[in-house]
């Protein structure tokens, strides 16, 4: 098999499984329904662009069937926008205004054979215009990233993210390739079946589908507060997050709160699951321990079970996540440093 054959294989394979991921967003009537249907937006205006791609290498196609392929960038720019906006600021409608955003993708797709694509300048202006056009967009979104709600978590953040970095990569080769950059033209097609397996293995995680597991329930700002402030007490008091066995639905109990009521409030007040809450705990003790006359004899292991964990490998993980160091490293740290002063 050469070359070429395994290209469009790949490239072949890689619109399918998007093709698969948007029936399955489609069919979530679960979760964040409007943000699913949004990101299956995004994949359709990339299938139409990289279909074109593939089929223009291996076929000859009339110069409306380029401009259909084409008017799918007119889609995405819009789509992942909004998405943005759904998924950080948690809204569970669009205004009217959004859809005038997509006017020009309407519009395009409508006239795309009266629309020059025929290798002059008029079919290069509008080349250059569809990608302007979704350059603005990919701007908007990362504004909306900066400027996000301080209520989204970091989970959410750091998938919308990779989303845009992907769609913004995925928009540099198809540029750069017209700008004699990137010399390989399917290379945008080859970097989409890439990333659309990608958002496949996180679907078959149950992860990046879910994120918005809290979008059709609420829980009053107050409530959040009095929670937040009976669980800090809990474990500044009781240092409950000691206990090796401890876990949600028990903590939840002695808060006389339901787990779910104590998950969402961890994650909406402190952008962090119930997990990370528990090992900032954890390691701000372990790190005063490794520090303590007391200790200074003792294992790292020992240190680990002291503070709740049930192995040392889980430790040094949760350490390293936090602090940026090693256990280790962070008690030689300290050495050197009362050495030195």
């Amino acid at each position: 098999m050469d070359k070429d054959s395994i290209i469009l294989i790949l490239c072949s394979l890689g619109i399918a499984q998007g093709l698969f991921l948007c029936g399955y967003l489609l069919s979530l009537k679960k979760g964040n329904v409007l943000g699913n249907q949004l990101l299956s937006l995004i994949l359709i205006g990339l299938i139409l662009r990289i279909g074109k791609s593939i089929l223009h290498v291996y076929l000859d196609l009339s110069p409306w069937q380029r401009n259909m392929g084409l008017g799918g960038i007119l889609l995405v720019g819009p789509s992942l926008w909004w998405y943005g906006k759904v998924l950080l600021f948690k809204l569970k409608t669009l205004p009217k205004s959004a859809y005038l955003h997509l006017i020009p993708f309407g519009l395009f797709e409508l006239l795309c054979w009266l629309i020059p694509n025929d290798g002059q300048l008029w079919a290069y202006l509008t080349y250059y215009a569809v990608f302007v056009h979704l350059a603005v967009y990919i701007v908007l979104a990362i504004r909306t990233l900066k400027f996000g709600s301080p209520l989204a978590s970091k989970v959410a953040i750091r998938w919308f993210r990779n989303l845009v970095i992907g769609v913004g990569l995925i928009w540099f080769f198809y540029i750069g390739n017209i700008l004699g950059i990137v010399p390989f033209y399917i290379g945008g097609a080859l970097f989409f079946s890439f990333l659309v397996y990608v958002f496949s293995f996180l679907m078959l995680k149950q992860h990046t589908f879910t994120l918005e597991k809290y979008v059709n329930t609420t829980v009053d700002p107050k409530e959040v507060r009095l929670i937040i402030n009976k669980l800090e007490r809990l474990f500044t008091t009781e240092a409950t997050y000691l206990q090796p066995n401890m876990n949600l639905a028990s903590v939840s109990e002695q808060l006389q709160v339901t787990p779910r009521a104590l998950s969402q409030a961890i994650n909406e007040a402190l952008h962090m699951n119930f997990s990370e809450y528990v090992n900032s705990h954890r390691i701000t003790k372990a790190k005063q321990l490794l520090v303590h006359p007391d200790y200074a004899e003792e294992k790292i292991a020992t240190i680990a079970y002291d503070v709740g964990f049930n192995n040392p490998t889980s430790f040094n993980i949760a350490f390293k996540a936090i602090t940026k160091i090693t256990p280790t490293q962070y008690k030689k740290g300290h050495i050197t440093a009362v050495k030195s002063s």
